[in-house]
């Protein structure tokens, strides 16, 4: 998925060493894809900008596509970053430069690996079923491996987590004792759980691990906060388990690592280590350079980079502390 924001945000994550349990609240923002699909944007915020190599989150519909033409992100490049994609209804085409041409489907996990760079899309077609519903989340790679050659692999068979009172599939890592097969590049864990409603349960976790629990619907309640639909729970380090509750029931992607320790720049689909770093990549691509091969030929249609910042790319901690 593409960050469509005419004026996205220059981000320069820094790590920190984390400091033990926390419980921070926070609302999703709206952005548009384009013309046709609304999300809503966990990750980054302006307090909380990743959450272990976890950098982006999206999370749109559920939609009635069925008189809309979907999701309509055409070609667009990316470095430094895997997408994650994670759909729960419909149905979506995936192609990039690879020449990769998958189609997303609920259950399915997908994981494309920039490196140096690709270029994707993500396309409704014209029998596509009437509802879509997903999360598109980006992982920062770290700086041994950002420049290796791009890859793209598809996991549908991932394991099943079956607590008393709740139930769900870990994507990525490993989640109370379920270890998924697919491969990260650094201390990492995202899964997808409903709670029953009425559900009090315990999730063994990593206490080196900091993590986060987004709402993809119903109402969810960890120590004293409670959160909702497109709100992200963030619950720092030093836990050894994840208290969760809901009355009326939830569905949750719960997400986790250790903290990013390099420091990176995050704009618009780019991840860079500086400002120089991301203007050369906005160059590349809009001089069609073979680091950004075409997904189908050089005439197809593409997303264009907005224009850069008026002033270079500050540092900004990867945490805001208040006070």
């Amino acid at each position: 998925m593409s960050d469509l924001e005419l004026r996205p945000d220059e981000l320069v994550c820094t790590g920190t060493s984390g400091g033990g349990p926390e419980e921070l609240l926070l609302t999703a923002r709206k952005v548009y894809l384009g013309k046709t699909t609304e999300v809503s944007r966990a990750l980054p915020d302006r307090d909380l900008r990743m959450i272990g190599a976890w950098c982006f989150l999206d999370h749109y519909g559920p939609e009635d596509v069925s008189d809309s033409p979907g999701m309509q992100v055409w070609a667009h490049p990316h470095t430094g970053l895997q997408t994650v994609s994670w759909l729960i209804e419909g149905e979506i085409e995936h192609r990039d430069s690879l020449g990769s041409q998958v189609m997303v489907r609920p259950g399915e996990l997908h994981i494309m690996t920039s490196g140096h760079g690709i270029v994707h899309s993500e396309i409704s077609q014209p029998d596509k079923p009437p509802t879509m519903h997903g999360v598109q989340l980006w992982v920062a790679l770290p700086d041994g491996d950002r420049d290796a050659e791009p890859l793209f692999r598809s996991y549908r068979e991932l394991p099943s987590l079956d607590l008393d009172g709740a139930r769900g599939k870990v994507l990525i890592g490993e989640l109370d004792g379920v270890r998924s097969p697919a491969h990260t590049y650094t201390p990492l864990v995202g899964a997808d759980l409903e709670l029953e409603p009425g559900a009090a349960i315990p999730v063994a976790v990593d206490p080196t691990y900091e993590y986060g629990v987004f709402v993809v619907s119903g109402r969810v309640r960890s120590g004293a906060s409670e959160a909702g639909v497109d709100q992200l729970l963030y619950l720092g380090q030093g836990r050894e388990r994840l208290e969760l509750t809901s009355q009326e029931g939830a569905r949750v992607m719960i997400l986790g690592g250790e903290p990013f320790a390099e420091e990176i720049v995050m704009w618009w689909n780019f991840v860079g280590r500086s400002h120089d770093e991301i203007v050369g990549y906005r160059s590349a691509w809009a001089g069609r350079a073979d680091r950004f091969p075409p997904v189908v030929s050089r005439d197809e249609k593409v997303m264009e980079a907005p224009p850069m910042p008026t002033v270079p790319l500050k540092p900004r901690p990867r945490r805001r502390r208040s006070g």
